[in-house]
């Protein structure tokens, strides 16, 4: 009778811990361990991209909103000041002003820039605010693009002379480029360059005057 009690005892036993077995096989599904994201996973990757540093602001002058309070002084100085003949009418967005000009966003703090809309003319006035250690760099990209200007101007004849008296002059950290004169007709009906360089020079030095006023003050 122990005998028995005892094999009885035991098959329990048994039965109990095949029971437990079966359990646990069932928790773990295939009976494989779970895979963990290890370095280099496409996990791992996206929480790297989420903590990478953002793209640099780009310059913002409020060039949808018009210009800065300052520019905006110059412009309406030599606008008041040259009346119809101030021509240029279009503004000079940076990208322009880099790609032209050859003027980046890095050399400057502010500008203010404008051109006519009508391409066969080339009245231009750029005022550029460069940064402390850029003027140098400012003033030569704008006589690269005078020099080039010269070199291609008998693609318009009617411009020699006004292309020719342009102005590029600093003024502390500002850098102009002063290029105007309006409607040179009058001044040389048979078209005299002499006569409308000279015309020219003294709009772009009465401007270069106006602006430096303006800057001082």
């Amino acid at each position: 009778m122990k005998k028995l009690l005892l094999f009885v005892c035991v098959g329990m036993l048994i039965a109990v811990t095949a029971g437990c077995g079966g359990k646990d096989d069932q928790g773990s599904g295939s009976g494989e361990p779970t895979q963990q994201p290890t370095a280099g996973s496409a996990t791992d990757s996206q929480e790297q991209d989420d903590k990478s540093t953002p793209a640099p602001t780009p310059v913002d002058n409020n060039y949808e909103e018009g210009w800065t309070e300052e520019m905006q002084a110059v412009r309406d100085a030599v606008a008041e000041k040259l009346g119809d003949s101030y021509w240029p009418n279009s503004p000079i967005m940076p990208d322009m002003l880099e790609s032209i000009y050859g003027i980046a966003p890095d050399m400057y703090l502010d500008y203010f820039g404008e051109m006519p809309m009508i391409s066969t003319n080339v009245d231009t006035l750029i005022v550029v605010r460069a940064t402390e250690d850029k003027a140098q760099d400012v003033e030569d990209a704008l006589l690269a693009y005078y020099d080039k200007n010269v070199n291609d101007s008998m693609q318009y004849p009617m411009n020699v002379g006004k292309i020719q008296a342009a102005r590029v002059e600093r003024v502390g950290d500002y850098v102009l480029f002063v290029q105007l004169g309006g409607d040179t007709t009058e001044v040389s009906a048979e078209g005299d360059q002499d006569l409308i360089i000279a015309h020219c020079k003294e709009v772009n030095e009465l401007v270069i005057e106006i602006i430096s006023g303006v800057l001082q003050n």
